[in-house]
């Protein structure tokens, strides 16, 4: 089978398409036949090594999986033992190792029915990035109707899914973007839009129940500044261009700052899991969202897809095609 594949920490030039063998599913892991895959920062971390902490998890010298990609979207090929909730046949979207190929093994818990109403393009845009918006909104933002959101990021990946997700509970959702990007956010679903690039953010005293703060790199005191007095400030990742730590330093000040303040500072690390995946699933189906896709590029081309992503200019998600 093709697989992209790569020996070495890098830019897009590491990454190679080789003929490769297909792997097995073991024990409890579906093996899927990859119908798209979808693309996002994590990817690029995986294949940069960086910021360099991450190596202590994805490999300290060369990457655990020679094969980067998460997300999917395919038919199920081969079932391992005890598998119990899929069927050889079945279309299937979630997480897995090295989905940037024509099969990849998923482990049973993370993956769910492919939702009827998206095309497999869209199926392989939502996992991560939509579970990500999800948990972030709901498990950690505690977000209830009524409530008003920021959403910054607001035209990537994480964050139109946020701005769709939070109108769908009921909120009242402001989106941050550059004014190329606005047009998408508005299309989202938000009420309000704040355009970064002219606009300085908070400006005009607005404060926020509840604030998501997407890959951001505002100063913590500066994002309390949008918290209304006993709001929530989440902080869903973090870039700031350096090697060592990355944007991690703010995620820890919130924890840390959390037990002092009467604002909820909080961060946190997305869970992969089954039953957020049907959750979204179902929300799919009734229409409460629907994947933004900027482009997509054919397996071969999946260092074109990288560099895409990396650039920042995409708007919505990325997803390559085997």
């Amino acid at each position: 089978m093709r697989a992209i594949v790569q020996e070495r920490y890098g830019d897009v030039d590491t990454l190679e398409l080789r003929e490769v063998d297909p792997p097995v599913p073991g024990p409890d892991q579906v093996l899927v036949r990859v119908r798209a895959a979808g693309v996002d920062r994590g990817t690029w971390h995986l294949m940069t090594g960086l910021p360099l902490v991450a190596r202590l998890g994805l490999g300290l010298r060369r990457p655990k999986w020679p094969t980067p990609g998460r997300d999917l979207a395919g038919v199920v090929d081969a079932v391992g033992e005890g598998v119990t909730r899929f069927a050889i046949g079945d279309e299937v979207f979630g997480t897995a190792g090295g989905s940037f190929a024509d099969l990849a093994v998923a482990p049973e818990k993370r993956l769910a029915l492919k939702p009827a109403a998206l095309s497999f393009e869209e199926a392989a845009a939502v996992p991560v990035s939509a579970m990500t918006a999800l948990q972030g909104l709901r498990r950690v933002g505690r977000v209830r109707a009524g409530q008003s959101v920021l959403v910054t990021g607001a035209s990537g990946g994480v964050g139109s899914y946020a701005v769709q997700l939070a109108k769908a509970f009921g909120a009242e959702v402001t989106g941050e973007a550059s004014g190329a990007k606005l047009d998408l956010v508005r299309s989202l679903g938000a009420d309000h839009v704040i355009d970064y690039t002219t606009e300085e953010l908070g400006a005009d005293g607005r404060r926020y129940d509840l604030v998501l703060d997407i890959a951001g790199q505002r100063p913590l005191r500066r994002m309390r500044r949008l918290v209304t007095p006993r709001g929530t400030l989440v902080i869903v990742g973090g870039e700031n261009g350096e090697r060592w730590l990355g944007g991690i330093h703010r995620q820890l000040g919130a924890l840390l700052l959390s037990p002092f303040v009467r604002q909820r500072l909080a961060s946190f690390v997305s869970s992969e899991n089954a039953a957020d995946l049907e959750t979204l699933a179902d929300l799919a189906e009734q229409g409460a969202f629907r994947p933004a896709l900027d482009q997509t590029f054919p397996l071969e081309a999946a260092a074109k897809a990288i560099s895409h992503l990396a650039s920042g200019h995409a708007r919505g998600k990325i997803v390559v095609v085997p």
